[in-house]
């Protein structure tokens, strides 16, 4: 496997649609150009695809490839795709600078820009408005069209409330530099209830929902909550962090054997399209191929029908017999002595779910490829990465495992 392939198979994150309830699709194609599906939010027509920059292009050198990402949004542009998504520590704090500078080519009543509060990050009153202001000067802008209050928890929602981060963005809301305020949510149903309950005015929640987190991490009573309380959604995560674009060979074979032509990532997306009320789904696209594959998809999507649902069921079913560990590539962990969390996930994840003859040399090979400070066994255990994860993982515990079957392997 090269490093092109690792990386698509690794990093293919991808989007997904659906609409508001009561609202109408919009499909619009000619003979010049395939346009992406829209969706109404209040008065403006939404790309059901968001372009998530959470996980831009990157060179060998782990910065951000502007050569590329700019090709890509222009890519995006042409498409119909008006909505990016980004957030103040994406792409190691330099996402924000990467979108504002790739946006300004574009007129700015073209394309919805979103970005989020880290109230995770907030020591004092006055960093909110510090960080506030450096977003709008990141993103070269005098407004941001959408506006989240970040990664909600049972910590950061106290921190949200500790330094009135609600109040604030209700006065740039009446300055006019927020259009539309909502919030991520990355806990459970009874937080996020109490969250909704909490400020009558939220316009929006970001949900992660998927066909994988449906039943396992209480992804359907989120999204009951959401609909009860009439709050439109965007999804992020639609793929799972990539993991339903890249489901084992098992899995795969289950898809693939019912309709050939279709991508694993196309069916979580139809999935999806059974769900009312999302109004956008964000894609983390890091290769042009992403974004082909994603236009494509969004191009006349429908849901999947009755057949087509147990056939997906089954394949999820089998795909989570890997044992998979649960890991996002998020980052959000950043592990204060450089441990590279996500990176030895991912391969662990890859290791699971080869079926050749080649697992073994692969994962010891790449693991092998990583920096020795970035190795699972550099792990302190200190733990401050456990409560950062949205998805409540046991990091140390999880990085122990991936270094013991290392060991194995070597050993055998």
């Amino acid at each position: 496997m090269n490093r092109r392939e690792f990386i698509k198979n690794s990093l293919f994150m991808t989007g997904g649609m659906l609409l508001l309830g009561g609202c109408s699709v919009k499909t619009d194609t000619n003979l010049a150009k395939t346009l992406v599906s829209t969706a109404k939010f209040q008065d403006i027509n939404v790309s059901l695809l968001g372009f998530g920059a959470m996980r831009l292009p990157t060179l060998q050198n782990g910065e951000i490839d502007q050569t590329l990402n700019k090709k890509m949004i222009k890519r995006a542009m042409d498409a119909g795709i008006n909505y990016y998504d980004t957030a103040y520590m994406y792409m190691n704090y330099k996402s924000e600078e990467a979108m504002g500078d790739a946006l300004s080519d574009y007129e700015r009543k073209t394309f919805n820009l979103t970005t989020k509060m880290p109230v995770a990050m907030l020591e004092k009153q006055e960093d909110v408005d510090r960080i506030f202001n450096e977003q709008l000067k990141h993103c070269k802008t005098d407004y941001f069209d959408f506006y989240l209050v970040h990664c909600l928890n049972k910590r950061n929602w106290e921190n949200t409330k500790k330094y009135d981060v609600i109040p604030y963005l209700e006065q740039k809301k009446k300055e006019g530099k927020i259009k539309h305020l909502g919030f991520s949510h990355h806990d459970t149903p009874e937080l996020l209830e109490e969250i909704i309950n909490y400020y009558d005015k939220w316009e929006f929640v970001q949900l992660q929902i998927n066909r994988m987190d449906w039943n396992t991490t209480r992804a359907d009573e989120q999204y009951k909550i959401a609909r009860r309380a009439k709050l439109p959604i965007i999804v992020m995560e639609p793929l799972r962090g990539g993991t339903l674009a890249n489901l084992n060979p098992e899995a795969t074979k289950i898809l693939k054997d019912y309709n050939p032509d279709a991508s694993a990532a196309s069916w979580a997306f139809r999935w999806l399209a059974g769900l009312e009320g999302i109004f956008t789904m964000l894609s983390g696209m890091t290769l042009p191929e992403h974004l082909e594959d994603n236009i494509k998809t969004f191009t006349n999507i429908r849901p999947l029908n009755d057949e087509e649902k147990k056939v997906y069921d089954r394949a999820i079913e089998t795909h989570l017999k890997s044992r998979l560990i649960g890991c996002t590539s998020c980052r959000y962990c950043e592990c204060p002595v450089g441990v590279n969390i996500a990176g030895i996930f991912s391969l662990y994840n890859q290791y699971c779910s080869d079926n050749t003859n080649m697992k073994k040399i692969g994962f010891i090979s790449h693991y092998e490829a990583l920096r020795e400070s970035e190795r699972a066994d550099k792990c302190i255990k200190c733990g401050l990465c456990k409560p950062k994860c949205p998805q409540g993982l046991d990091i140390p515990k999880l990085l122990a495992q991936v270094e013991a079957q290392y060991k194995k392997l070597k050993e055998a």
